[in-house]
């Protein structure tokens, strides 16, 4: 053990343990004088092992009364967090019950020791951008303000309802780089931020011919550990202005950020799998409100989260009249959607491809390429029983029986062929598929249409563009292929199904995926037409009928709100065993002593608070979830975050803990 030193550093040491979530004094040895900086990367001695970690400060004075230990070894002398992200990222672990060590592992890109010592490559600066009044956003009446606030340094937050068509009025990748040019005016910086790669890909194209080749940084994973990481130290030492990447990348530290855009922020690509799961959009606002960045968020699409965001007035929209977005977006229809129609056709509410249906596919093959959108790939993905509707299981492992093309049975999960089929329930032998894949239906569309092109788009074998000729696309919801002047017509299956899946997003989601397919079709005034087969008196369907997803987004707040779901409502989810789950909340000193767990010994519980479970999960586990109104949101994840830090020193059973869950089932 060492004397005190003159210089210490406070390290936050990668460690899970909620009881361990602070920083930690080490003195500096001489030797590491020069390179112990704030932000390097350190290994330290902690509990007894060799240990990573970051210097978050170096100061004078130690917290610790005792002798300190030494820094083992500074792994590297370059800077990869900075003070900025240190902020963002401590705030996000507080809001999502989670530890600095589980969101700084998102931050920060692994590092590559090869990379980081190679000679340093000059990165250009982007091309000098003639003004940002030139782009799709120039059509939005509200946007002149938004932008020229962004380019004299102000801090505007706004949602983007972009146009779903195939024009440059709904070109969102040309929109978003609109609005970076604004940013860079203003003598700033950008963050991007896009659900995937392919979204990526578009805005990266979209960036580099409007500011030049290389002058964007990527942010993402596939890119390998190399280029990664050059990437990231390009965004951390300032020569990059302009970065974008999947979810991730809104931690990237990026030095005087003017600009925060996410591109389709309803899209549940943006949710983060691991531990604490934060959103990217939920985090871009965080992080805006940090550093006095502006905000963008855009989407054909718009969340409830969004729609409360702008009820309140914390931002603005940013949207095309109602008269010029119709007049510029395809027709959209509903089959079946008038008694004329049934008269024409009795069986249009009824069957999947009703007459309705079939003309659109002609009138558009006339003219184009045109889309099918479906909801499952393969061919028959499930199967029921014919007599009672029962689903067909294996009997092995009880997974979904499903039919190849051949028509053979085999268990979707196990693979075991399946020779014959007994309904468990009433004894029947007969299937039906009452769920129709995207190999099935092109197959049908190709018996229907001889002679002409069908295209499948799903699974493993996602199509990225289509020819500019007469051809039948049929494609899974988000793998549909671009097509280069846009689909002539659009035909949106399956519509029942994403409308009741087991989800409190369902119709949001629904609603989003189908604009998507809207925004690959040419204008109404270019002959571009769109048909959905479905239930026409949903609001769902009814909403994407008046290209007004903003109505249903304020409906679904309304009833949200009502029946205390977020985002109006907080919720924690814990999961766990029951022993774990009621440990925890002990801890946590939730509950009044008389209630769901004695002894807990608190004074009283979180103003508002209910108690929704606890639930039988599978392998012997609860889930128990907390719901309060938002005003108590913040005290409950504090409690939270308390019993946390308390069962991780007792060495407690652990508990899943999310907070805020995208998906709600």
């Amino acid at each position: 053990m060492s004397r005190r030193a003159e210089r210490v550093a406070r390290v936050a040491v990668d460690t899970p343990l909620a009881h361990l979530d602070r920083w930690f004094d080490y003195a500096i040895p001489e030797k590491f004088e020069a390179d112990a900086q704030p932000g390097v990367r350190v290994r330290v001695r902690f509990a007894g092992r060799l240990t990573d970690g970051y210097i978050i400060e170096v100061t004078d004075r130690a917290e610790h009364q005792g002798d300190l230990l030494p820094l083992e070894r500074v792994l590297s002398p370059e800077v990869v967090l900075t003070p900025d992200q240190v902020a963002l990222i401590r705030t996000v672990a507080d809001h999502w019950a989670g530890t600095f060590a589980d969101v700084v592992r998102l931050a920060v890109a692994p590092r590559h020791a090869t990379t980081e010592k190679a000679t340093r490559s000059p990165w250009p600066d982007p091309v000098p951008d003639p003004g940002h009044t030139d782009g799709p956003l120039s059509a939005v009446p509200t946007a002149e303000g938004f932008l020229a606030a962004i380019a004299r340094g102000g801090s505007p937050r706004a949602f983007w309802q972009v146009p779903p068509v195939h024009a440059l009025v709904g070109d969102w990748a040309q929109g978003l780089a609109q609005a970076t040019a604004a940013c860079l005016a203003s003598g700033r910086r950008a963050v991007l931020v896009v659900p995937d790669v392919r979204d990526m890909t578009h805005l990266h194209e979209a960036l580099q011919e409007r500011f030049g080749k290389g002058t964007v940084a990527v942010l993402h994973s596939d890119l390998g550990p190399s280029a990664r990481y050059r990437n990231y130290l390009a965004v951390s030492r300032g020569t990059a202005r302009i970065v974008i990447g999947t979810r991730a990348a809104v931690f990237a530290p990026m030095p005087d950020c003017g600009l925060v855009a996410v591109w389709d922020e309803g899209n549940d690509l943006l949710d983060e799998p691991r531990a604490p799961y934060p959103n990217a959009r939920d985090v871009g606002a965080l992080r805006v409100a940090q550093q006095g960045a502006a905000l963008l968020l855009a989407g054909h699409g718009r969340s409830a989260e969004v729609q409360r965001w702008l009820r309140t007035g914390w931002m603005g929209l940013l949207a095309l009249p109602r008269d010029v977005l119709r007049r510029s977006t395809p027709a959209v229809r509903v089959a079946g959607a008038s008694d004329a129609q049934v008269e024409r056709d009795p069986l249009a509410r009824q069957v999947r491809l009703p007459a309705e249906a079939f003309r659109t596919l002609r009138d558009g093959l006339a003219q184009g390429p045109v889309l099918v959108q479906v909801a499952r790939k393969g061919y028959a993905p499930a199967l029921s029983c014919d007599r009672c509707g029962e689903r067909a299981r294996c009997q092995h492992c009880h997974g979904p029986v499903q039919a190849g093309r051949d028509g053979t049975l085999a268990c979707g999960w196990c693979g075991r062929p399946v020779a014959s089929f007994r309904c468990a329930v009433c004894s029947g032998t007969r299937l039906r598929a009452p769920v129709v894949g995207s190999v099935r239906t092109a197959e049908e569309l190709g018996r229907a249409f001889p002679g002409v092109r069908v295209l499948d788009s799903s699974g493993d074998h996602v199509i990225t563009e289509v020819p500019d000729q007469p051809c039948i696309v049929v494609a899974t919801q988000g793998a549909e292929p671009a097509a280069p002047t846009g689909y002539a017509a659009a035909l949106i299956l399956d519509t029942t199904l994403t409308l009741t899946r087991p989800d409190l997003r369902a119709g949001e989601e629904a609603i989003r995926r189908w604009l998507q397919a809207v925004a690959l079709v040419r204008p109404g005034a270019d002959g571009g037409t769109v048909c959905a087969v479905g239930p026409s008196p949903d609001r769902a369907l009814q909403a994407l009928v008046r290209i007004d997803p903003g109505s249903f987004a304020d409906r679904e707040l309304d009833d949200r709100t009502e029946a205390g779901f977020p985002p109006s409502w907080r919720f924690v989810q814990l999961e766990g065993s029951a022993e774990a789950v009621d440990t925890l909340v002990a801890a946590s000193r939730l509950l009044p002593e008389d209630d769901l767990l004695p002894g807990a010994e608190v004074d009283r519980p979180v103003d508002g608070m209910d108690v929704l479970g606890p639930v039988p999960l599978a392998d012997d586990k609860v889930r128990l979830t907390l719901r309060v109104p938002q005003a108590h949101g913040a005290e409950l994840v504090r409690r939270i975050r308390a019993g946390e830090s308390i069962g991780s020193a007792r060495k407690s059973p652990p508990v899943r803990v999310a907070v805020d869950p995208q998906r709600l089932e």
